[in-house]
């Protein structure tokens, strides 16, 4: 059964895949395979058991998934140091803008949601 709900999230993310580059989509191809993951969750009204306990197992084992991306860095040292500037400025202004649309978001969230006395 949990291989079953596995080989589910990895046929979203194939699908995901498979539109984003047959249309062309700018859009990274795991983004829209848990689109398609969602709406189909959505559609059964609930998440069930063996795919919360495949996607629990997954999230507790996250930080292995970044040992590619640390090697590439790691690989590409170089090109970071001569472009160190751009990194930490692109980083900065990434960050500050996250923060900026998440407070207002925020916000706009919260209206109506005082409590009152």
């Amino acid at each position: 059964m949990v291989i079953r709900f596995l080989a589910l999230l990895l046929l979203c993310q194939l699908a995901g895949e498979s539109i984003t580059l047959r249309l062309g989509l700018p859009v990274p191809g795991p983004v829209i395979g848990m689109v398609i993951l969602f709406a189909g969750l959505m559609i059964k009204r609930g998440v069930p058991a063996a795919l919360g306990q495949v996607s629990n197992s997954l999230l507790q084992h996250l930080s292995l998934l970044f040992v590619p991306a640390g090697v590439g860095v790691m690989l590409h040292a170089g090109k970071l140091a001569d472009q160190w500037l751009a990194v930490v400025v692109a980083l900065v202004v990434s960050a500050v803008a996250t923060m900026a649309v998440t407070a207002l978001v925020m916000s706009r969230l919260g209206r109506g949601t005082e409590a009152k006395p």
